[in-house]
């Protein structure tokens, strides 16, 4: 067995792509975007995500058009978008399947429900929200959502997680 100093999978630098290297560059916000109860909770991670000020204000993110959560976001439908604290990385990659989370991505962390969705406890903060009614939008390979923001919640003493050349950190 020989070791390597590289990942042995990565894709070589030539082949790589700069708008993603260049985007990965830039520190995102993580958020789990949840909906449902009980049994037919989804939810996913998303790190491209924009609130946009208005009456009323929107959450803007792109969502994975192939997850099982684009399936679920039909117009009106109500969510929550969890922004996620630091140390609740484990419950990111659980949510973008990157992690085993054994009898679901829900069993990772702990979890309340609420009239739009699921939401995390300990986050540092909630946007429930409604999807907007309108075609899905497609943004590169992305579908892009968009949902009227209903309320918003944010605890102050909690610090936020950011995504940054592909590790998590405390904002």
């Amino acid at each position: 067995m020989t070791i390597h100093s590289e990942h042995p999978f990565a894709t070589p630098e030539e082949g790589r792509d700069p708008l993603r290297r260049l985007r990965g560059r830039l520190p995102s916000p993580v958020t789990v975007w949840t909906c449902g109860e009980g049994a037919g909770r989804e939810g996913w991670t998303l790190s491209s995500v924009l609130l946009a000020d208005g009456d009323p204000g929107q959450v803007l993110g792109l969502l994975d058009a192939d997850s099982d959560l684009a399936e679920e976001l039909l117009p009106g439908t109500p969510l929550v978008v969890n922004v996620l604290a630091a140390g609740q990385g484990p419950v990111a990659d659980a949510f973008a399947r990157l992690a085993p989370s054994p009898g679901g991505p829900f069993r990772t962390g702990s979890w309340q429900q609420s009239e739009h969705g699921p939401r995390l406890v300990g986050a540092q903060g909630w946007v429930s929200a409604r999807v907007l009614a309108e075609e899905p939008l497609q943004a590169g390979w992305f579908r892009l959502v968009r949902a009227a923001v209903d309320a918003v919640e944010v605890d102050p003493t909690v610090g936020g997680l950011v995504h940054h050349r592909g590790r998590y950190s405390a904002s």
